[in-house]
């Protein structure tokens, strides 16, 4: 019997490598403040052994998501792809740790190193972000159980994921079956690079095997290339029952078949905004696994969202629990 899970989350199992240095470090190493790098396996290993006091966390974004609803009580599972090294070993057992099951074991003799994403933290609290793809970007539909995939409440796939061939048919074949099993999935859109570089398979996708769209104001935008938020949301609307789109301080707007909703935001500054996306979408799905209303599911987001950019790192340390009842929303 395979155990029914609430939440699963497809997508790239990154470890996040963080150290602290200055902006002369970063000119010495050819390191482009602020913005987020792909780069390759040497230049990976030359950055790694660079960094001094390096703390490790398990990352990549939908992953994040899942820990932050794992967090909140809901079954939980992470499907991705590490290698059997020290670093692939680290990221199995800490999100275990987090109250997720890592689906599938660490591969022996894997084909490429495990992800990382070596980030420098300036004192300015920039983060100049260095990411070596390595083996998760490999996943492909062997890496997806149809047991797991069948018996998702609702399933979360990652955008970045679709820029491989094998990706894009990981994901296919997981919606179709999540879908057979009754369940809903959904997409992280990720990154409006991510949509510029495959509109027409991610309109497709949407149209005809999701349930759910979450993303950002630029990312729904440019699904459709238009600079005007409210024909792009429109246009989403038409071909997805749900579609989610935060706007920072602007709060979110869900747009579904029982008409459209703006749940405001209390504006602050952040500490740290990476992860505000990734858990507000922990918190928005947490509410619709459990059966709440829309606004509740916004609001419960939002939450997740403010805890996670009040300290630095892209996972929640407060009990998330205790804060959405505290908030009346449990």
């Amino acid at each position: 019997m395979t155990k029914t899970y609430q939440l699963v989350g497809i997508g790239n199992a990154v470890v996040d490598v963080i150290s602290q240095c200055d902006d002369s470090f970063l000119d010495h190493m050819g390191i482009e403040k602020g913005i987020m790098q792909l780069i390759e396996r040497e230049r990976g290993e030359v950055l790694y052994a660079a960094m001094k006091e390096r703390v490790q966390t398990p990352g990549g974004s939908v992953a994040n998501t899942i820990a932050g609803a794992g967090a909140l009580g809901l079954s939980a599972a992470f499907i991705g792809r590490v290698h059997d090294d020290a670093l692939g070993r680290f990221y199995a057992e800490a999100m275990q740790d987090d109250g997720v099951d890592f689906v599938n074991p660490p591969v022996a003799g894997g084909e490429l190193p495990t992800s990382r994403s070596m980030i420098f933290v300036s004192p300015d609290g920039e983060r100049s972000m260095n990411t070596y793809l390595g083996i998760s970007s490999e996943l492909s539909s062997a890496d997806v159980s149809n047991a797991v995939a069948g018996q998702a409440q609702i399933m979360f796939l990652e955008g970045y994921l679709f820029d491989k061939d094998k990706g894009k048919s990981a994901f296919m074949e997981a919606a179709r079956d999540c879908r057979a099993g009754g369940g809903k999935p959904g997409i992280a859109i990720s990154d409006p690079f991510c949509v510029e570089r495959h509109r027409a398979d991610f309109l497709k996708l949407i149209e005809t095997e999701l349930e759910f769209v979450i993303g950002n104001e630029d990312e729904i935008r440019s699904l459709f290339e238009t600079d005007d938020l409210e024909a792009a949301l429109a246009k989403t609307a038409a071909i997805c029952p749900l579609v989610v789109c935060t706007r920072s301080g602007d709060g979110v707007t869900v747009v579904s078949p029982e008409g459209r909703i703006d749940v405001p935001v209390t504006k602050v500054v952040p500490v740290d905004a990476t992860g505000a996306g990734d858990q507000f979408a922990a918190g928005f799905l947490f509410g619709l696994a459990e059966g709440r209303d829309l606004e509740t599911c916004a609001r419960m987001g939002n939450a997740c969202a403010a805890e996670v950019i009040s300290h630095i790192g892209p996972r929640p340390k407060a009990d998330m629990r205790a804060v959405l009842k505290e908030a009346g929303l449990l």
